[in-house]
């Protein structure tokens, strides 16, 4: 059901080099209006082709290899590992090495520490002997790198698990901490959602210490040092309050902590999901199955059972290997691709887009979830990401889902989107902003923890997900609401000194800017107002020479990469909305259209070897195999409509 990801060519280059660009050829005179319907027509047919019977669409969600090294590691813990499991992924996962022999968090990326030792471990567990060319180059560079002791946290608790690191070097989270209230800082709602559900577990995980040895120790990828400590006002106060925890760690109050023990698996247990995930992500799936384990739950209970045979759902094999899916996206890829349909002229009746729709309705999420803490009298409504998330709608995907139906002819839309527009308008911050999955998630004291060294613990509000709840509301005749206007002035004051808008779920700044010009225009800002001027001045100057637009995943880290990398399908796409919404007709957006004419293959697709998605900034990201189809889609359709006299 994914397109089929060709190999290509593309390099990248350093930013204070050369702006870099794809091998296509640069761009000439404005694409032909023939051209660009022919290649429309074909990008729609393949998208149509995508669509399963049930009337939903979903592309691979492609991440890096520590999925299959966890997976591997997890099954290990649990005595379940195969060795045909093993052989397929360790298959994958040496097929990601670079001749340097590490592994990155993203296509052409750095290599990454943590990733590199996690890759290795499943390696070793699959018998690679640590003499193997491979293994020796990974090995150095894991040393040079400053060893398992400049890991991050999260790899030396998966080490710590098998023996390979101790645990009294790991910081503390108390299972006690289920008990505080919700005002109280660090309760477990002061994480953002993906935190607190893998945070729950892995304080069980860590206060019961298992230690399941492995059958080989690694001192191959040790340096000796010990483990970088925060030296600034936070890092010495969290140190100490590290301190007095590992002093409780050895003498708990034992009532407590038993009691702590059974809340936190009471509290497990009510969030798995019908397809026995834990939110639909890796992080707490893993950890939730190896916490109920350790409290007793054996294979056989149905919550393992069901945790163990889901994971299947979310596993690929092909000639390439095994590689397991952090999370997967119907519901988003779903509305994406009606509302790309829509832009390439389907009609709203078309069959497509009403069993799409239909598809959708029933994934409406009809119940209170955490969320609810927050908004306490807020009526649910709404949509999540996944096939099965019951717990976890988030604001950016309903947005989405909104935008969708009002593009189809369903007759059941009008009743679920009035009850999406009132979860929405009541999903707002404090600040007038939105968040993805909870209202004013804002609380900075978790991210000081020594705990929280890998990826984004807290759910601020966001510049993308804020413009495309106001893109929603506005569709919905709530340009003039209170709710709107609030969120606009956040989105003006968001706005980077550079013109450009900052992207938290997609790469980066070419993804934030071409979602929040469209909502402001829809919003009823004037096209030649300063905001939108100053974005399309950014988006102008940080076109490629070749006439489409990129962005690397080194720009949440170095300034140097913001708005520069190589042009790609959907971040072309992204550029190209946000420029026509702006009223542009130019020879940058001519340029940008010829981009995806001159590039599409022979199928009606795009090659999109780079990631373009983000997971956690700075941390994770991820190569939706969609997204290089349905935004080029949207992207040129929006522009023959334009050109229509």
């Amino acid at each position: 059901m994914t397109p089929t990801q060709a190999t290509t060519t593309q390099k990248t280059t350093t930013p204070d080099t050369t702006r870099t660009t794809t091998t296509g050829a640069p761009p000439a005179a404005a694409p032909r209006t023939e051209d660009v319907a022919a290649a429309l027509h074909r990008a729609r047919d393949h998208l149509l082709d995508l669509q399963s019977p049930e009337g939903w669409w979903k592309g691979e969600l492609q991440t890096n290899v520590t999925m299959d090294a966890e997976d591997l590691l997890l099954r290990e813990f649990l005595g379940v590992r195969t060795a045909d499991d093993t052989a397929e992924a360790a298959r994958w996962i040496r097929s990601q090495q670079r001749a340097d022999g590490t592994w990155a968090n993203f296509h052409d990326g750095p290599p990454d520490l943590s990733t590199t030792i996690e890759a290795y471990v499943a390696l070793r567990l699959a018998g690679d002997p640590v003499d193997a060319e491979h293994m020796r180059r990974a090995a150095a560079y894991v040393r040079d790198a400053g060893g398992i002791e400049a890991s991050r946290v999260f790899t030396r608790i998966w080490l710590a698990l098998f023996g390979q690191w101790s645990w009294d070097d790991l910081p503390v989270m108390p299972p006690e901490m289920v008990f505080l209230p919700s005002w109280f800082p660090l309760n477990v709602h002061d994480w953002a959602c993906w935190a607190r559900q893998t945070i729950v577990p892995l304080t069980v995980v860590c206060a019961l210490r298992p230690v399941r040895p492995l059958p080989f120790d690694l001192p191959e990828l040790r340096t000796g040092r010990r483990p970088r400590r925060a030296k600034d006002a936070w890092g010495h106060a969290f140190g100490a309050l590290d301190r007095a925890l590992h002093v409780y760690q050895r003498r708990p109050v034992r009532t407590l902590r038993t009691a702590a023990l059974r809340r936190a698996a009471e509290w497990i247990v009510a969030r798995q999901e019908a397809d026995g995930s834990w939110g639909g992500i890796q992080p707490p799936w893993v950890y939730s199955l190896m916490a109920l384990n350790l409290l007793g739950y054996d294979l056989e209970h149905p919550v393992m059972r069901r945790g163990l045979d889901g994971l299947d759902r979310f596993t690929i094999r092909d000639a390439t290997g095994r590689r397991l899916e952090a999370c997967q996206s119907p519901v988003w890829d779903t509305v994406l691709a009606v509302t790309a349909l829509a832009d390439a002229g389907l009609p709203a009746d078309h069959p497509a887009l009403l069993r799409a729709a239909g598809w959708v309705l029933d994934e409406e999420v009809r119940g209170p979830g955490d969320w609810s803490v927050r908004r306490p009298f807020l009526p649910p409504g709404g949509w999540a990401f996944e096939f099965d998330n019951d717990i976890y709608p988030d604001t950016d995907d309903t947005a989405e889902a909104i935008l969708a139906l009002r593009r189809t002819a369903h007759p059941d839309a009008g009743p679920a989107i009035r009850r999406a527009v009132r979860w929405l308008t009541g999903m707002a911050s404090r600040d007038g902003g939105y968040g993805a999955f909870d209202a004013d998630n804002t609380r900075v004291l978790c991210t000081r923890l020594p705990f929280c060294d890998f990826g984004a613990v807290i759910d601020p509000p966001s510049a993308d997900v804020t413009a495309h709840v106001v893109e929603a509301l506005c569709g919905e005749g709530l340009a003039g609401s209170r709710v709107v206007r609030r969120a606009v002035v956040w989105l003006l004051n968001a706005q980077e000194p550079d013109g450009s808008w900052f992207g938290r779920w997609g790469a980066n700044h070419v993804y934030g800017t071409g979602s929040v010009v469209p909502a402001l225009v829809a919003a009823g800002v004037r096209r030649d107002r300063p905001a939108i001027r100053r974005a399309v001045a950014w988006l102008e100057a940080h076109q490629n020479p070749d006439g489409g637009w990129g962005e690397d995943m080194r720009s949440y880290d170095d300034p140097a990469w913001i708005g520069r990398g190589v042009s790609t399908p959907s971040q072309t796409a992204w550029a190209l909305l946000a420029l026509l919404a702006a009223g542009e007709r130019s020879a940058a957006v001519d340029g940008g259209v010829g981009w995806l004419v001159r590039n599409q293959r022979e199928d009606g697709t795009w090659d999109e070897d780079h990631f373009t998605g983000t997971g956690f900034p700075g941390d994770f990201y991820i190569n939706y195999h969609l997204y290089r189809l349905v935004f080029p889609v949207s992207a040129l359709g929006r522009y023959l409509e334009e050109a229509m006299p």
